[in-house]
């Protein structure tokens, strides 16, 4: 017997009994969404919460029936859909151990239990609050659709994170409990000595977004760096449901290494609605991405320019080149370097799944029921990414502040200390798009950046702002040697 904690503040009122009223399509959408809310269900892939919607049955409870009863076989997993249920422990508990408590709406029972008999009482009871529900109504999902539970990953039912891009490997997590996941630094994966900073925000992200329904979508990020995270060790993310509203619901995620809190992330999320709509940002005039080089033909021409020291080419053909998960295209040659602006087209590499807190989501054929929007599944739905976007924002970000600093010899030391993110239109990831850097301040040991990222219509669809510690390396010689 479980009970899940953070139910949204509002719902759909009394849809047990409104179901019956709606076409086969209408009472789906509504089964999907409800689904959706339930914290037990929201860790899902998207696609298992569409096939256990067309799975699931209704069932009616009178006042005082038992749902459940001891000792006797369980239906499967039953989701409280309207009024409240009472748990009562079996006839030959001690009575300072009875675990009576009520079941209400989105809470659940009969998922979980080793046996297939349940272990205590569940009774109905009748709802006195609101809508006066004279009857339990639960959403039963039979025990041999049971396996839809149980999913490879956090984005995909029936695939293995190896089956897909190095890149959602990386934002792939394991759940651990409700709102707690545990998140790795692949050996592939991009590193800066320390956990790169793109990683701890795309995963948190993907952690915030598991905890929300699906027709929420993240509109704005605000990230704080407390400590340099190890590249060996897991990275536990711990959510919590700070709100749960109507349009709007907030997650705070704390990631954590040996026990200590090394990153923080507060997340709002919205549901779509139409509104005031206006542009004043240009996309600057700047070659398209096909006519430009990627980072590995970049690398091949140094090796073989005969215009860069010898030494230089032999020591860079001898280190291991790895290519990053995000592919980047450089507007600006080499003579720009040390402007304090930073441009480039980029794009996710590799297959990603198909997941709504993976991808960003436009629904372009769309119905309304009880003021929500609901996409369906065999209608035109194009997936846009924000998780990937929140790492890649991450990619030679705060460096531009280091750019008019920069002279030969010159050795660095830089941190990011916070990163907010704002996504204003739907955004492509496995589509080009223009990364424009700009810094216009450094001061006191800190750099400051901002970023706006456009499609490849002109369209801004994401902005940005960071700072980070910026510093001269300490040589050998400047910290003194202690004497004993």
């Amino acid at each position: 017997m479980d009970r899940e904690e953070g139910k949204p503040a509002q719902s759909l009122p009394n849809l047990g009994a409104t179901l019956a009223n709606l076409g086969d399509d209408c009472a789906w959408c509504a089964v999907t969404e409800f689904l959706g809310q339930v914290p037990l269900l929201q860790c899902l892939p998207g696609s298992s919460i569409r096939r256990i919607a067309e799975a699931v049955q209704v069932k009616h409870y009178e006042s005082g029936d038992y749902v459940a009863r001891e000792g006797e076989p369980v239906d499967g997993l039953c989701i409280i859909l309207d009024g409240q249920a009472e748990v009562s422990a079996p006839a030959n508990t001690e009575e300072a151990n009875r675990p009576d408590y009520v079941l209400n709406k989105y809470d659940y029972f009969g998922y979980g239990t080793n046996s297939s008999v349940h272990q205590v009482n569940v009774t109905a009871l009748t709802k006195l609050i609101v809508s006066h529900v004279l009857q339990l109504t639960c959403f039963v999902l039979p025990s041999q659709y049971g396996h839809l539970l149980q999913t490879k990953t956090i984005w995909n039912a029936e695939e293995t994170p190896e089956n897909h891009s190095l890149l959602e490997q990386i934002l792939h997590l394991e759940k651990l409990e409700v709102d707690i996941f545990r998140g790795f630094t692949l050996p592939g994966a991009p590193t800066f000595r320390q956990v790169f900073g793109g990683q701890l925000i795309g995963q948190a992200l993907a952690a915030a977004s598991k905890t929300v329904d699906c027709l929420k979508l993240v509109h704005s990020l605000h990230a704080i760096f407390l400590i340099a995270g190890d590249n060996n060790m897991p990275i536990i993310y711990q959510v919590n449901r700070e709100r749960d509203g109507t349009s709007f619901a907030t997650r705070k995620v704390e990631a954590k290494q040996k026990g200590l809190v090394i990153f923080t992330l507060i997340v709002s999320f919205q549901k779509e609605e139409l509104g005031f709509e206006h542009q004043a940002a240009i996309m600057p005039a700047v070659p398209p991405p096909e006519q430009l080089l990627n980072m590995e033909e970049i690398r091949e021409r140094r090796l073989t320019d005969p215009r860069f020291p010898m030494q230089y080419r032999n020591s860079a053909a001898k280190k291991k080149f790895v290519p990053w998960p995000i592919e980047m295209r450089f507007c600006q040659d080499s003579g720009s370097q040390h402007k304090p602006s930073l441009y480039y087209w980029f794009r996710a590499r590799g297959k990603l799944s198909d997941d709504p807190a993976l991808h960003r989501f436009a629904i372009y054929h769309c119905r309304f029921f009880m003021s929500y929007i609901v996409g369906y599944a065999d209608e035109v739905i194009l997936w846009y990414y924000r998780c990937v976007v929140a790492y890649a924002s991450d990619l030679l970000y705060s460096g531009v502040s280091l750019n008019p600093h920069r002279e030969r010899g010159l050795k660095t030391y830089s941190l990011s200390l916070d990163h907010s993110m704002w996504f204003h239109k739907p955004v492509k990831a496995d589509d080009w798009l223009l990364y424009v850097i700009d810094s216009p301040s450094a001061h006191g040991g800190r750099g400051f950046v901002t970023g706006r990222m456009f499609n490849r219509q002109g369209e801004l669809v994401v902005s940005l702002t960071q700072e980070a510690l910026i510093r001269r390396a300490k040589t050998p010689g400047q910290t003194p040697r202690p004497k004993l």
